[in-house]
């Protein structure tokens, strides 16, 4: 299995001026105090409202170039399911488990559900067949089959 972390809420911290900014990936410290050991690479540090169809493409292409066939990726939630979309999209899932993860709140901070999802996300890696998937809130969901509803402060499904 091997985690790819990409930034947004679950990765950010308190920078010397009290502001959050996007730190190093929290899944290291998560799977490290769980004795859990993941291959991580960090290939952005964005909040995701910030992501580009180019940062896209950049996640895509990681994908697609890993041998590995069981992927995490650490995602910010408010664009979480663009990117699952341009997985699907690009037809690159058709033999790997993708899921997406990520917090409403920073892992760094107390009562944040990163751990949770984290958790949750790598028992639906390690055992949902091909395809791309966001795990959020103890829930799979398919990813073309989500959306995060700001008024609930959680994802919801949704039919097409």
């Amino acid at each position: 299995m091997l985690l790819l972390a990409t930034g947004g809420t679950i990765d950010k911290v308190y920078g010397l001026r009290g502001e959050l900014e996007i730190g190093p990936p929290a899944a290291a410290a998560l799977l490290a105090a769980a004795g859990i050991e993941i291959s991580i690479e960090s290939i952005l540090s964005k909040d995701s409202l910030t992501l580009t169809d180019v940062d896209r493409a950049t996640i895509v292409n990681h994908v697609r170039s890993r041998q590995a066939t069981k992927l995490l990726i650490t995602h910010g939630t408010d664009t979480m399911t663009d990117t699952a979309a341009a997985l699907l999209e690009s037809g690159v899932v058709a033999d790997r488990t993708v899921v997406l993860t990520g917090a409403m709140r920073p892992a760094s901070m107390i009562g944040s559900d990163a751990a949770f999802n984290l958790g949750a996300a790598i028992i639906a890696a390690r055992t949902l067949p091909a395809g791309v998937y966001i795990v959020m809130h103890g829930t799979v969901f398919a990813a073309n089959a989500v959306a995060k509803s700001h008024s609930a402060g959680r994802f919801v499904p949704v039919s097409h």
